[in-house]
Parts: C-alpha cells; sequence; structure tokens
C-alpha cells in the first residue's frame, strides 16, 4: 500500500477495486483463446529457472487474466492509479513492487530481484508507463541481466475490441471475442551487461515484439474489429 495516499483515496482505491475485479473476471471468463509458445514459459519453469515476462502496456486486460494465480510480480506506481490496479491485480494472484520508472523506480527493481532470486516470476510492461508505445524501454533487460532469468516475450491480440484514447491504445477485448496469445523463445541476457550490450537486447526485445504481434494477427486471420 502506497504511504502517500490519504485516507480517503485509499478508500476510494478499495472502492474501484471491489469493483474493478468483478468486471474483469466476468468479461476474462467469456475470452476464446487461441495459443501457441507457451512450452518456451513451461521449459523455462521446468529447468529451474524463472521468466522475465515482457508484453506491451496496451495488452494488460487479457495478459492479467491469462496469467492469473501464477504468482507473477509486477511493477505499479505509488500514485492513486496505481493503488487502485494493484488492489485489483493482486486478486488475480500477482504480486506488486511499488514504484515506476519516474518514482521509486530503484526501489521496486530491488524488489523485483528479490522476488525473483525467492523463485517468483516477473511481469513487465516493457514500454510503459508512458511511452514512447512500442518501443521497449531497458528496465526488463537489466533485471535478466541481473538475475540470471530469461527475457520471455509475448504478445495478446483480440479478433474484437474496444480501442482506448490513450497513448498505448490499451486494448479492452468485447466479451467473447476470440485472443490470440503468441509466446516467443526465450531471450538470454548476459551477466552484468554493459550499456552497450543491455541496449542491443532492448533493440532485440522492441524487434521481437513486433514480430509477435504480426503473428498474433496471423492467427487471428482477418476477422477483427475495432471500436
Amino acid at each position: 500500500m502506497s504511504a502517500g495516499l490519504s485516507r480517503g483515496q485509499r478508500l476510494q482505491a478499495a472502492a474501484i477495486a471491489a469493483l474493478g475485479y468483478p468486471v474483469v473476471a466476468a468479461l476474462g471468463h467469456t475470452l476464446r483463446w487461441r495459443v501457441e509458445g507457451l512450452e518456451h514459459l513451461e521449459a523455462i519453469v521446468a529447468s529451474g529457472r524463472q521468466p522475465v515476462m515482457a508484453f506491451w502496456h496496451g495488452r494488460i486486460l487479457p495478459a492479467t487474466f491469462y496469467f492469473r494465480r501464477r504468482g507473477i510480480v509486477v511493477i505499479t506506481s505509488e500514485h492513486f492509479d496505481g493503488e487502485w490496479i494493484a488492489r485489483i491485480i493482486e486478486r488475480f494472484g500477482y504480486g506488486t513492487a511499488r514504484g515506476s520508472t519516474t518514482r521509486g523506480g530503484r526501489k521496486a527493481m530491488l524488489q523485483l530481484v528479490r522476488a525473483m532470486k525467492a523463485g517468483r516470476p516477473a511481469g513487465f510492461t516493457v514500454d510503459g508507463p508512458r511511452g514512447p508505445a512500442r518501443v521497449a524501454q531497458p528496465g526488463a533487460v537489466w533485471l535478466a541481466s541481473a538475475t540470471g532469468n530469461p527475457l520471455l516475450p509475448f504478445h495478446l491480440e483480440a479478433s474484437s475490441f474496444w480501442s482506448v484514447r490513450s497513448w498505448d491504445r490499451t486494448q479492452i477485448p468485447k466479451p467473447f471475442a476470440t485472443v490470440a496469445l503468441v509466446v516467443d523463445e526465450p531471450m538470454e541476457v548476459v551477466p552484468d551487461a554493459t550499456d552497450e550490450q543491455i541496449e542491443t537486447s532492448r533493440a532485440e526485445l522492441t524487434s521481437r515484439l513486433v514480430a509477435l504481434e504480426t503473428r498474433a494477427h496471423q492467427l487471428l486471420g482477418s476477422d477483427v474489429h475495432r471500436t
């Protein structure tokens, strides 16, 4: 819980979460899935390591539902929006590290390092929290280098959805939509990577995610409806 929020803000966040969780859960249970590459996640876990799961910020909603109850730890901000988001995703079985790239970032990253060393996977919206959209930031790469765990890029695309007018064009699948989930092969990052090595891996991660988006559209075919 963020100590910087007033009692009124905390109560408001609790109310939003109390309403938001059942709505997201109800929507999620109507979705149909076409999944490719999930064996890459299973192989990482079978090897005794955990993934640093990497995806675009605009696909938070379907990702939250699909990967629920796996103990994944994610960063949420210490602001009001981060508080109610944290309360919702914790109900889905996620852990939270409080902070962001603009406030409390180092503290949050160290929490993720500790969580991964304790055997928990991490999740990263790699172009968040403010963009630019579809350009990976270096945080997930740094975490993979610091912990020795591989990056696991993935993408989700819905056949029918609403698109929010935000920087990331957040996609909200419509009830009973089909969602394509494409998981790439693990991406290794050298331990104690230099700035140059991190930048190289960051650029590769961006390219992989762009390719996964194309593949997800292929799985869905041409029957995609946007609102």
